[in-house]
Order: structure tokens, then C-alpha cells, then sequence
């Protein structure tokens, strides 16, 4: 790869990102929770895409961005009001700016006969704009609607020492690109008040000019104090294109009237007095040793306020170190296996040395981890405009609400929440949803709403997609069901049992086939999806009012912190994410159930206790409960059940390894993670196995067709 596809492939990036502040800073606007601020940053994220574009010769990116950012620019400037018709337009603009960067990387294509309606909806919001840029220049000014100033760089000896000056001199090459020096001009003129001036001394007369040619330069002053930084950032993206000379009057007053100034000699011995004193001991110790000292720890807060500094790293460098972390973990577990099987005390040298690595190790894994999380945001800020679409697909007013976009969870599993997030909304809103006509009938208002949610639950992610619709009709869902063969005419089902039909690989409720849906490929991969990261989905539908889809995934796919337990002669894992507490019941405690079953009295409640043992098919008979432990545990609904096992061996950190890429799905079990003595152990599914009990405490077979 050469350096020009490196800085693509940066460009692209950081275009993701500017487009979803872009749409999401339009979201804000049409909220009417957005300010000048927001407008500000709206204009910046569409002029970023436009630079990068013109310096890579994406023409018909360019195009677009340029007419949008001219309406944008006439929104900040207070001659284009921000209402919902005009924010409107601007997210079809961003939609179609989020097509163009799609088909510059060869992803796609532009719609060409919706990007001709968008652009000339944009035309249409400027109107006169630039006839009254042009005639701005009535009244003394240059034209370009900037008043001239009678500048004389001679007169620096009196200026002020804050005072900063630049001279800007723009190429052809800028221009061909799409850039447009006035709006460098308006960007500058909102760092701080400053005064403009236009040289137009190189212009030729008409016979010699050259319209491809540039011939103008521009010369802006600063009275006051400005940020140099930001004055920089508005020329981000054009670069050798049009370069820029700036100036601190107060360094031209030096040379003008001084001259050139010697620095002041370095004093060796003071600076290193002063590195030793910085760094405390260790650099004092090190230096009497003849050692090479270390350098002092970086202060953690920055002298100067501003934003966090971040870099970008490669996502495989991140998984190779998540890897090594896990075997860190592993070989951590092992060697104090090893300690603890030569007998050596707690008090030994060696043991507490496991201990202070054991810490370190943690520490390095949530360090780690935390470099892996990531807010959802990323996943969520894609979804209005798949809701815009939608909805004009469906004719359906719809209004997506999200929350809990701030919530972190691991990369790995944010990557994989697109597609079934995707499946479920187009599933409320086609299928959920009511038309206009028929919410109006109903008596409910004729915008619908769909919300999106997102919260930490149990040690869990959980995802909520519920719309406030018609809800699931059940002898519908049923009667297709028996018309395609997926269940027998017969079949006694609860509720729950058909709702849950739609999951059924070739479901559909949809009478006819169309881009959205009707081909039976939806809800069926949704589970898929989920099952395979290690989750679960459920539905609740309340026919009438709407319905609520729930997914329930790991925070992370990485390590879990576990109680290992002994069942029979195997070694199990239990998530502590989902233990109460563990205790030893006394025979009172325990009280029989029918046949089989029994409960366990604690704290005025009864839960029911399963043996794990026999929920896994390790053995056929349970346990007496009141000779082994229980651990009482909560399952994500709220319901809890004891779970009976031979003893516990401990609390453990354990590396979490797929069951089900490296061998096959089994019920009732997660994954699998390997111990400290190299055995592998098997992780529960603590929600499976309490799912599986209520059923067979409660039998309702599912009797599919023959």
C-alpha cells in the first residue's frame, strides 16, 4: 500500500465520522436542540468532506458538497432559517452526501435522479444568495462582501502585542478542487474581529487574464488575541493548494525595531537539577548508579485545556493484544495453580509476588478491555436515515427515538449489532407500524413512534427496539404458520409460543414481496445473529398497543470474571454477573415439589432449585441440595432459581473461548474457557438452564409438522 491509499483510506475514515456528526448535529436542529454552535458544526463537517474530496478528484462529491455547503452557509449566516422544512431537505442532502462518499470508495452508487431533486431543493433554499453576495458590494466594499482596509505593513511599530497577521495566497489548483476562497474568508472573520484586505495588484487587464488562472491574494489582520490553532484548522484540507503565511505582530515589532534576538545559553546543570526533581528518587538512584535513568511519568492533566489527543490503531494490533491478555490470564491461573500444589504458605515470598501479578494482571485486562469498549452511538447514529427511508418507502410517519447511546460495550460485538438492529426496525415499522389512515381510525396520533434503547443489565448489553403499533395478531401469526407448514393445525400454543413463530426461518406476514419485505429472511437471521455472540432474543406484544423486541448479549467476548463450581467430575463456570449469593440450606430450608422438583425457602420466597448436574445431563438422579451448594441466582427477567452443585472451588477470571465456533452449540452452556491446570472447563448459560426448567416444569410442547 502507498502512501496516497494510506491517506484514502484516513480520509474515508475520518469522512464516517464527520458524516455521522453531521447527521447527527441536522438531528439535534430539527429537535430545535441545537444552536449557532451546532449550525457551526454542521457547516464544518460538510466543508471537511469536500476538502479531502477535491484533493482526491471525487468531482461529483465535490459538486454536491459545494452547493450544500453553500446553503449551509447561508443558514449560520442568519440569511437561511433553520425550520423543519429547510432541516428536512438537509437530511436528504446528508443522505445523499453519505451516497457519494459510499460510491467514491466503490461501494455503491448515486441515485442520480434523487441527487438532481436534492440539489435543486438546495438551490431553491439559496435563491438570491448570490445575488446579494454580489451586491454587498454597494457601500464601499471589494465585492466579496468584505470591506477593504487601507493596510501598511510598515505601521506594525504600533500595534498591538496580541495583534496576528495572515497572508493568504490561493492557487489555481484550490480552485479547480471546489474550494472557495470567501468561505475561507467567513470561516477566518469567525475566529475573532478582524479586518480583511484584497490585493488585486497581479490582476491583468482583460485581454491577458486567464479565467483558470489565480490572481488574487488576501492579506487578514487580528487586533486582538486569537487562537492560531483554529485559524490553521480552516485550511485543514487544501494545503500546498493555498498557502498561508502568518504572523505575530508582535514578533514583526521585534524584528522591525530590534533586529534578530540571540536565544539565552542553556544551563545543563539547572535542567538536569530539574529532571531529577521531577522525577523524584528513581532518577537519583539511577544516576548514582551509573544507570540510565528513567524518564518521568507524563503529567496527567495537560497545561493547556482542550480535547483529549487520540490516535488511530489499527483494529488488529487491539485483537492481538487482546489475545495476548488472555493468555496472560491463562498462564497467571496456571502458575499459581502450581504454587498452590507445592504447598507453599500465603505468607511466602512467592505467594505474595502471585498476588501483586494477579493485580497487574487485572488491571492490564480492564486497561485493555477499555480500549476495546465502545459506545453504541456508532452503531445507532446509522439508523435515522434508515427509518427516513422507510418511512417514504411505507408512507408512514415515523419518529425514532433512541437512548443509551452512550452505552460502552466490546467492539466485537458492536460490529455484529448492525444487521440484526436493522432487521428488527424494519420489522416495527413495516409490520408494526399502522398507516396514517389507520392510526387516525384507532384514535392514536398519526406519527408513529419507534424506540431504540440501549442499557447495561445483569453484566449484559441489552438492546430495545419497541414501537408503540398494532401489535402481533396472533391468529394470524398462527394461521400462516399452519399455511406454511411450520406447525401442526393442532398445536397447542400459549402466547408467548406464537409470537415467537415469526422467528421460524421463512416466516412472513407480508402479503406481497417487496423491497422491504415478504421473502421470509428477517427475523429467523436476527436470531441467528444473536445466538451466535452468545445471546438471546424475546418479544412481548400487546395487540393493539405495540411491540417490544429485547436481545440480550455480553458486554464483552473477551474474559468474565466466574465462580467455579464442581458437578459430578466436571469443572463448571457460573457468570458472578448473575449470582446472588451462595449458601449451604439447612434440611428445613429445603422443601419438596411433586415428584421431582423442590424449592428453597429463603428470606420469606421460595425459588425453585435445579441441579445442574441433571439440567446438563451429567447424571440422572439430583443431588440431596442440603449436601452440596447452592448458588442462588438471577436471570435477566428478574426470575431466580437455585442452582445445586457439588462444591465451589473459588472465584476465578477466566478467558472466554467459543463453544460453539470450536466444537457445537449445547444447551445451557455459553462457551468454554481454559484453567489454571490446562483443563477446559465449560461456561453456563444461567438464563438457559432457569428457561429450560420453567418449561419442563410446564410442559407445552411445540408440535412442528411432519
Amino acid at each position: 500500500m502507498d502512501s496516497l491509499d494510506s491517506i484514502r483510506i484516513t480520509y474515508f475514515q475520518e469522512c464516517d465520522e464527520l458524516l455521522a456528526d453531521l447527521e447527527q448535529n441536522l438531528l439535534m436542529l430539527e429537535a430545535g436542540e441545537g444552536d449557532g454552535d451546532t449550525i457551526n458544526a454542521v457547516f464544518r463537517a460538510v466543508h471537511s468532506v469536500k476538502g479531502g474530496a477535491g484533493a482526491f478528484g471525487f468531482e461529483a462529491l465535490v459538486a454536491f458538497a459545494h452547493i450544500f455547503e453553500t446553503t449551509l452557509d447561508d443558514m449560520r449566516s442568519g440569511k437561511l432559517d433553520a425550520d423543519a422544512d429547510v432541516i428536512k431537505i438537509m437530511l436528504r442532502a446528508s443522505d445523499a452526501l453519505v451516497d457519494h462518499v459510499q460510491a467514491a470508495k466503490g461501494k455503491g452508487t448515486v441515485n442520480e435522479d434523487r441527487a438532481a431533486t436534492i440539489t435543486q431543493e438546495l438551490e431553491a433554499l439559496v435563491g438570491g444568495g448570490e445575488a446579494a453576495d454580489a451586491s454587498a458590494g454597494e457601500g464601499g466594499d471589494d465585492g466579496w462582501g468584505f470591506k477593504p482596509l487601507a493596510f501598511d505593513i510598515g505601521g506594525l511599530a504600533d500595534a498591538t502585542a496580541e495583534g496576528m497577521i495572515l497572508h493568504m495566497r490561493p492557487t489555481a489548483a484550490m480552485y479547480v478542487k471546489g474550494h472557495d476562497a470567501v468561505l475561507f474568508l467567513r470561516e477566518l472573520e469567525r475566529t475573532g474581529p478582524c479586518e480583511i484586505e484584497i490585493d488585486t495588484s497581479a490582476l491583468p487587464g482583460l485581454d491577458a487574464l486567464d479565467p483558470e488562472a489565480s490572481y488574487l491574494t488576501w492579506t487578514v489582520r487580528w487586533g486582538a488575541a486569537v487562537d492560531e490553532v483554529a485559524v490553521r484548522d480552516v485550511f485543514d484540507f487544501v494545503g500546498e493548494d493555498c498557502p498561508i503565511e502568518i504572523v505575530r505582530e508582535a514578533v514583526a515589532i521585534q524584528e522591525l525595531e530590534a533586529g534578530p534576538v540571540d536565544p539565552p545559553p542553556i544551563d545543563i546543570e539547572a535542567m538536569l537539577a530539574s529532571v531529577r526533581e521531577t522525577a523524584g528518587p528513581a532518577v537519583a538512584s539511577a544516576d548514582e548508579k551509573g544507570e540510565k535513568p528513567a524518564q518521568p511519568a507524563a503529567k496527567t492533566e495537560s497545561k493547556a485545556a482542550g480535547a483529549a489527543a487520540t490516535i488511530r490503531v489499527d483494529l488488529e494490533r487491539v485483537d492481538r493484544m487482546i489475545d495476548l491478555v488472555g493468555e496472560l490470564v491463562i498462564n497467571q491461573a496456571m502458575l499459581a495453580q502450581r504454587v498452590a500444589e507445592s504447598e507453599l504458605g500465603r505468607s511466602s515470598s512467592i505467594s505474595m509476588g502471585l498476588d501483586e501479578l494477579e493485580a497487574l494482571t487485572r488491571e492490564i485486562q480492564d486497561s485493555v478491555m477499555a480500549i476495546r469498549a465502545q459506545p453504541v452511538k456508532s452503531v445507532f447514529q446509522r439508523m435515522p436515515r434508515l427509518v427516513r427511508e422507510l418511512a417514504g418507502a411505507t408512507g408512514k410517519d415515523v419518529r425514532l427515538v433512541m437512548e443509551g447511546e452512550g452505552t460502552e460495550v466490546d467492539k466485537t460485538v458492536i460490529e455484529r449489532l448492525s444487521d440484526p438492529i436493522t432487521h428488527m426496525l424494519r420489522n416495527a415499522i413495516d409490520h408494526g407500524l399502522e398507516t396514517p389512515e389507520e392510526r387516525a381510525a384507532a384514535g392514536k396520533p398519526v406519527e408513529g413512534v419507534v424506540r431504540l434503547a440501549a442499557l447495561h443489565r445483569s453484566g449484559r448489553i441489552v438492546i430495545e427496539v419497541d414501537d408503540d403499533g398494532k401489535g402481533i395478531n396472533r391468529p394470524v401469526v398462527r394461521q400462516i404458520a399452519v399455511k406454511k407448514g411450520l406447525i401442526a393445525a393442532d398445536a397447542p400454543l400459549t402466547d408467548d409460543e406464537i409470537d415467537n413463530l415469526i422467528f421460524l426461518p421463512g416466516f412472513s406476514t407480508a402479503t406481497a414481496v417487496s423491497n422491504i419485505s415478504g421473502r421470509g429472511v428477517g427475523m429467523d437471521v436476527v436470531k441467528r445473529s444473536i445466538q451466535a455472540l452468545g445471546g438471546r432474543i424475546s418479544i412481548a406484544s400487546n395487540p393493539g398497543r405495540g411491540s417490544t423486541f429485547t436481545l440480550s448479549l455480553p458486554l464483552t467476548l473477551a474474559v468474565l470474571d466466574g465462580m467455579v463450581i464442581s458437578v459430578g467430575d466436571q469443572t463448571l463456570v457460573a457468570p458472578l454477573t448473575a449470582i446472588v449469593e451462595t449458601l449451604r440450606p439447612k434440611p428445613d430450608e429445603v422443601r419438596p415439589l411433586g415428584p421431582d422438583a423442590a424449592v428453597l425457602a429463603v428470606r420469606g420466597a421460595h425459588v425453585p432449585l435445579i441441579d445442574v448436574g441433571v439440567a446438563l445431563g451429567l447424571r440422572r438422579t439430583p443431588i440431596d441440595a442440603t449436601s452440596g451448594v447452592i448458588l442462588l441466582v438471577e436471570g435477566e427477567g428478574g426470575a431466580r432459581a437455585g442452582l445445586v452443585a457439588d462444591e465451589i472451588q473459588g472465584q476465578r477470571q477466566v478467558v472466554i473461548k467459543s463453544l460453539e465456533a470450536n466444537y457445537a452449540r449445547v444447551d445451557g452452556i455459553a462457551a468454554a474457557t481454559i484453567l489454571g491446570d490446562g483443563r477446559v472447563a465449560l461456561i453456563l448459560d444461567v438464563d438457559a438452564i432457569i428457561a429450560a426448567q420453567r418449561d419442563r416444569a410446564e410442559p407445552k410442547p411445540l408440535a412442528l409438522a411432519s
